[in-house]
């Protein structure tokens, strides 16, 4: 979820400028008290007592609202360095006022003009500084293609194309355009000069979503024409669950989870289909790193176990690795214990007309692929377990919707359904609690939407403490 990472790196800004004031006090502190005055106990004195303290923490407060008013916090993935620096200098500028201010209402000795001076030059280069090398490694990560945000420019007017040329100019930030849509209109052959391109029209747009990795859209329409358009449009990236980047308050959504974004100084709202809660998704992916590596040392010894019983009662790989669809579409490798023959995939044409599921997934509760060592590691779902090595690597969660296959996914027929694909997959969900195999695909698909529209922590762990007597009951598994 890139918007989560966005907002705890905010948080993190936010505490990292705290710390920064804090210091910078402190230095000015030290610097201009005499050696016979601030001494190791008379320093310790003054930080326990109890006025300094509340005078202390809602001094932060103030400037953490003055921080907040000069928009430190807002969107700088566009912004030029040196207008992020001038943008740090007026909000220490007024930290200091704020400092002189206070000083002279409380009447604190300590703080003259030449403390506030050295108070602001610190928190200034602390603060600008952190920023420079938080942009530096961002910027280095995204160069290496982490963080890539695919982004799909609808029109083709001189906006958009302005809108593009900022990305192209600064590719470091992270941003890979997949094309611009549009039909044709009086502008076609201006837009065609400048060397851009059209992936598709209006009418296409529907299956390009459907076949591409696409994490946004920039509406670039003009309104007035174009609206009843343009809602159509954002309609349909709504049940894709991609990103909507466009002007605010214009259109209704349906979708709660909505928020204001600055970028460039235009203010832009981003609607998403997944949670937008920073610091829960943070945790989230750090309890599927630490979870699924704790698990894979302790299940070692199965791991090994179950090795060596699928290559002695089998021929072929301990592994069956296959390409599932993950986030927004991205393709990925997952791993599980094979459980059938070594062509199971081929011979799979051969039994469509047994398939016992609805829908595009392939199930028979007697499969004749299936091993006799596979039937047990199906039964007990030890065969999911390789998927934590998934889960580590960041492809897949602990929870979250079953992971397709690229298969299952062409067969969709129902655009509401690929909203699914706007969270990662995950190696247990509802659908695995409700009966897993038993459960009809049109089902399966709600509670996926249930699961996002009404994800938290505590619903996925309520989720996995299910997920235990489920495998145990073995319900649904075959």
């Amino acid at each position: 979820m890139p918007s989560n990472r966005r907002r705890f790196i905010q948080y993190l800004a936010k505490l990292f400028d705290l710390c920064a004031l804090a210091a910078s006090i402190l230095v000015a502190l030290i610097v201009f008290s005499s050696p016979k005055e601030m001494t190791l106990s008379s320093f310790v004195a003054m930080r326990i007592k109890l006025g300094n303290c509340l005078l202390f923490a809602f001094l932060l407060f103030v400037w953490h609202s003055v921080f907040i008013f000069c928009r430190l916090y807002v969107s700088k993935r566009l912004t030029k360095q040196h207008t992020q620096f001038v943008e740090v200098c007026k909000a220490t500028m007024l930290a200091a006022i704020v400092l002189l201010a206070m000083s002279a209402f409380f009447q604190l000795q300590v703080v003259s003009t030449r403390f506030v001076v050295l108070f602001w030059l610190l928190s200034t280069l602390m603060m600008a500084g952190g920023r420079v090398t938080a942009r530096w490694l961002l910027l280095a990560l995204r160069s290496r293609g982490r963080n890539t945000r695919h982004i799909l420019i609808v029109g083709t007017n001189d906006r958009a194309i302005e809108f593009v040329r900022q990305i192209a100019d600064r590719p470091e930030l992270g941003y890979h355009v997949v094309g611009f849509v549009d039909d044709d209109w009086a502008g076609t052959k201006e837009f065609e000069s400048t060397g851009q391109t059209r992936c598709c029209t209006f009418a296409g747009l529907s299956n390009f979503l459907r076949t591409n990795v696409i994490d946004e859209a920039a509406i670039y329409l003009p309104l007035r024409s174009y609206y009843e358009h343009a809602a159509e449009l954002v309609a349909l990236c709504e049940q894709h669950g991609i990103v909507i980047r466009f002007d605010a308050q214009v259109f209704k959504l349906r979708t709660p989870n909505y928020r204001v974004l600055d970028l460039e100084e235009n203010s832009r709202v981003l609607s998403a289909a997944g949670p937008d809660d920073a610091i829960q998704a943070i945790t989230k992916r750090t309890l599927d790193f630490l979870v699924s590596g704790a698990l894979l040392v302790i299940l070692s010894p199965l791991f090994l176990v179950v090795a060596v019983l699928v290559k002695l009662t089998s021929p072929g790989p301990v592994f069956f690795r296959q390409i599932r669809m993950g986030l927004n579409k991205r393709k990925f490798t997952m791993f599980k214990f094979r459980t059938m023959v070594a062509n199971a995939e081929q011979l799979q044409e051969q039994l469509l007309s047994m398939n016992e599921m609805t829908g595009p997934v392939f199930k028979m509760k007697k499969d004749p692929r299936v091993t006799s060592v596979g039937r047990v590691l199906r039964n007990s779902s030890i065969d999911e377990l390789p998927q934590l090595f998934n889960v580590l690597k960041g492809n897949m969660s602990l929870v979250g919707p079953r992971a397709m296959s690229f298969r299952d996914y062409q067969l969709f027929d129902k655009d509401w359904q690929r909203r699914r694909f706007s969270v990662k997959p995950g190696i247990t969900c509802l659908w695995q609690i409700h009966g897993r195999n038993s459960v009809p695909f049109e089902k399966w698909m709600e509670l996926d939407m249930q699961y996002i529209d009404t994800w938290s922590l505590w619903l996925d762990f309520k989720i996995l403490l299910q997920t235990v007597p489920a495998v145990l009951r073995g319900t649904g598994a075959g």
